[in-house]
């Protein structure tokens, strides 16, 4: 159905997320119309390989150059070799990998050719979700919440409530369910909270070859330094007012903060740090939240989960609390967001990226010709 998505009624589409903490790429499957979500599909992950991953590091930060492209060959070809296995799509929703994100300088760059990937699938492709919205004055992130919104509709939510993703940053949606669309004041407000996963991941794999804490087990066993969290919260992002939005490697000095601590107080420092900038977050949602509902990888960690119920003034819970999967949460946003950049409707707002006015972002390919379909202003 390559020329009908622009009409009414629910499609089918995967989207696709390979994410600041550099572990793989998950792809999930999604129907809907661009607003209500009618279904949840299959899902599929494909991790990268330890010499894959080396090359993604040696790209963040990059924002041209040889490191650039070797990072875009291993972005492409992971995400073709799991696309491959979803042939019963309408459309691909492809983010690729986020390399460098300096909205207010350079600009944002996610690397990997949508338009290639379309040729290659023989399936449109949304893609390149956040320049429109940083060319129009946004910060091109979070892009989540839209789709936060429509599985606090889905979940018949009746009040305001939270979205935690804790990734390689950490960021925030806080959703009105009371109103009917996301891009109406008060819908929604978004924005990055600060670290979370990125800085306790790079410590272990630098100190112990470890990709994470698993089980929170190494957090456990140490002691939280509250001069670092205090050095944190002293940092200038803090003193921002939402929408505001973080590249992974923003705050390089966590490293130094904490070389002096052992492994174990080292990792229960970077835990409390996460969860500090969480909690300071949660100061800016226009009333407090009836729950918050944590996704992404740091749902996982028991210990960040127990100090997040410790220090949020309302009850948290991960979001398989009320039947999404929060491994393919953002995959599945992908998905919701490409369809809505087929149809023309907005992507962003000013309340989630601090842009003027609601944008329609993205780039729509076609395998058989160079068509596109967007960027621009919202049909709202």
């Amino acid at each position: 159905m390559k020329r009908s998505l622009t009409k009414t009624g629910p499609v089918t589409a995967v989207g696709t997320m390979s994410g600041t903490s550099l572990d793989g790429v998950d792809a999930a499957v999604l129907r809907t119309d661009g607003h209500r979500i009618e279904g949840f599909g299959r899902s599929g992950y494909r991790a990268y390989t330890a010499s894959e991953q080396a090359v993604l590091r040696e790209g963040l930060g990059q924002w041209s150059g040889a490191r650039v492209l070797a990072a875009t060959a291993v972005v492409e070809q992971a995400h073709l070799s799991l696309l491959e296995q979803f042939q019963d799509v309408d459309l691909i929703g492809f983010h690729g990998q986020t390399l460098a994100h300096a909205p207010r300088t350079c600009g944002t760059l996610q690397v990997g050719d949508g338009a290639a990937l379309a040729q290659a699938l023989g399936c449109p492709v949304a893609w390149d979700f956040r320049s429109m919205d940083v060319a129009q004055g946004g910060e091109g992130a979070p892009l989540a919440p839209f789709f936060h919104f429509a599985c606090a509709k889905y979940i018949k939510a009746t009040a305001p409530l939270v979205f935690l993703n804790l990734g390689g940053v950490g960021n925030i949606t806080y959703v009105d369910p009371n109103f009917e669309r996301p891009e109406e004041p008060g819908a929604l407000l978004a924005f990055d909270t600060g670290p979370a996963n990125a800085p306790l991941n790079d410590l272990l794999q630098s100190r112990l070859g470890l990709a994470f804490d698993e089980g929170g087990k190494i957090a456990r066993a140490g002691q939280v330094s509250s001069a670092v969290v205090a050095q944190l919260l002293q940092h200038r992002y803090f003193a921002k007012k939402p929408p505001k939005s973080l590249d992974r490697n923003d705050f390089p000095e966590i490293t130094n903060w904490v070389a002096q601590l052992s492994d174990a107080d080292a990792a229960a420092s970077l835990t409390a740090l996460c969860v500090a900038g969480v909690v300071e977050g949660m100061r800016h949602c226009p009333q407090t939240p009836s729950r918050v509902l944590v996704t992404g990888g740091g749902r996982h960690n028991p210990v960040m989960m127990e100090m997040l119920a410790r220090d949020v003034p309302c009850p948290v819970a991960p979001v398989e609390a009320v039947g999404l999967d929060g491994d393919m949460l953002e995959a599945q946003a992908f998905a919701y967001l490409a369809v809505r950049v087929a149809r023309g409707l907005a992507t962003s707002c000013p309340a989630t990226t601090g842009v003027g006015s609601p944008v329609s972002g993205g780039t729509l390919s076609w395998p058989d010709e160079t068509e596109v379909a967007g960027p621009g202003v919202a049909d709202t």
